[in-house]
């Protein structure tokens, strides 16, 4: 009999929110699931690791369940490493992060702890996904979108990824969009317009609140954000060496020695 695929399954929302829960009930019916996740929030932590205190993981009981589930006080990609180095005894045929609750298209990819779990597995050598969806709400509906993330799991099971890459993928708000289908892209040119809401507490001492508008400059229709504007699923594939390898040949034109 054929060995199941094994597939750790992590998030930076946390163990119990509702998008890993989802997740988890897809991967189980295409392999063996093994969860690690941290055990609170952990959005926007990039590729935080908890480097100056102590990590945690402790088992979590899950009645009726058929895999094993793990939280950990640590960040998305601390996850992954103490589950490759002390929970797993072999290493995953696949690593999914998500499903996130929000957006991590375009330049939130930088930011995003769902990724980052992803690109920690990318680095390790293992073909790993980031999936999230166009909805902040906790209740957010996932079911427009379950075959969609198994049909994209299996594929990169069969095909594998090129070297180096990851895949981030995007799915529209159900509430806004039809699925029409997926397209391939690439990261859209957008940033967020960021301010700081400045407030005083009752004491007279200054806080402050980050907020602003994400702005989209790129008007290409290859892009992730023309995509999930028109309805389709973002598949962009992406890469963890940050060399700018385009700028190499200037820069080697300079005088670094005068």
């Amino acid at each position: 009999m054929k060995k199941k695929p094994l597939i750790l399954v992590t998030n930076d929302d946390g163990i119990t929110a509702p998008g890993i829960i989802t997740l988890v009930d897809i991967m189980k019916s295409i392999g063996d699931v093994i969860v690690v996740a941290p055990d609170s929030p952990q959005s926007g932590m990039g590729h935080a690791i908890t480097l100056d205190s102590t990590l945690h993981i402790e088992k979590i009981n899950i009645k009726e369940s058929n895999y094993e589930a793990f939280s950990c006080s640590g960040t998305p990609a601390d996850c992954v490493k103490i589950a490759i180095s002390e929970i797993l005894n072999r290493q995953p045929d696949l690593v999914v992060s998500g499903i996130n609750h929000g957006s991590n298209s375009s330049i939130n990819v930088i930011y995003s702890g769902t990724m980052s779990a992803a690109i920690e597995a990318g680095i390790e050598g293992i073909p790993a996904i980031g999936f999230s969806l166009l909805d902040y709400s906790w209740n957010a509906n996932f079911e427009h979108c379950k075959n969609y993330v198994k049909n994209i799991a299996q594929n990169v099971l069969k095909n594998g990824l090129t070297e180096g890459t990851v895949l981030n993928v995007n799915i529209p708000n159900s509430e806004k969009h039809d699925i029409k289908g997926v397209k391939i892209c690439r990261q859209a040119k957008a940033n967020w317009k960021e301010e700081f809401d400045k407030r005083q507490t009752p004491q007279g001492k200054d806080y402050y609140w980050l907020t602003g508008t994400f702005e989209n400059q790129d008007k290409g229709e290859d892009t992730d954000e023309w995509a999930l504007e028109n309805g389709y699923i973002s598949v962009v594939p992406v890469q963890f060496d940050l060399t700018a390898h385009h700028s190499i040949q200037k820069l080697n034109t300079w005088d670094f020695n005068e």
